[in-house]
């Protein structure tokens, strides 16, 4: 297979699981040599990495060598510092989508694209949506929201029918408490 793309994490994605190559391809062009058992990765006729493949019918498994990876995690403008605050100006609850991401993971670099492709998503709905739809999704019991659940929350309108109807149980909360007729305190035919 050729011209695969080497995400940021510098991981190749074949057949939904993720293997990695040295961090220095991030961004760059590589081909995939795949047999029964193993991925291969190249640039040119340099083999850059080796992996078992994972079985079929695996879905979203990592196979990462240490020696792939940049020293202490440095190699890009987007680490998760960055992508955390990021979310955090968007509002708690995108804040608090993001950092079950990065909790979800083994290692922090795992988690920037799931992370990244949840942030965009302000790209096309608004920043204030985003929000919405986290909220709702963490509210409804979602423990690990991802791109996935947020864009169907986001493209059925469910964040906003969840603002409306929230909008709407607060207004009708009344701040004064129970309010009694005059029959309660001695009023028309009370004795």
């Amino acid at each position: 297979m050729y011209g695969r793309k080497v995400n940021i994490d510098y991981h190749v994605v074949f057949e939904y699981n993720r293997y990695s190559c040295p961090y220095q391809y991030a961004r760059k062009s590589v081909d995939l040599k795949v047999t029964d058992s193993t991925v291969e990765i190249y640039s040119g006729s340099v083999r850059l990495a080796a992996h078992n493949r994972f079985p079929a019918g695996r879905k979203k498994q990592y196979s990462t060598h240490a020696e792939d990876m940049p020293d202490k995690f440095r190699f890009s403008p987007w680490d998760d510092t960055r992508i955390k605050n990021w979310a955090r100006t968007i509002g708690r609850y995108t804040g608090e989508t993001i950092d079950r991401i990065f909790e979800s993971v083994s290692i922090k670099e795992q988690g920037y694209n799931p992370a990244l492709a949840v942030l965009r998503l302000s790209n096309k709905y608004s920043e204030a949506r985003l929000e919405a739809a986290c909220e709702f999704a963490i509210t409804q019991g979602i423990k690990k929201p991802r791109y996935h659940h947020l864009n169907s929350i986001l493209s059925s309108n469910q964040d906003e029918i969840y603002l409306e109807q929230k909008n709407t149980s607060t207004k009708n909360e009344s701040p004064m408490g129970y309010l009694r007729g005059s029959g309660c305190y001695g009023g028309e035919g009370s004795d």
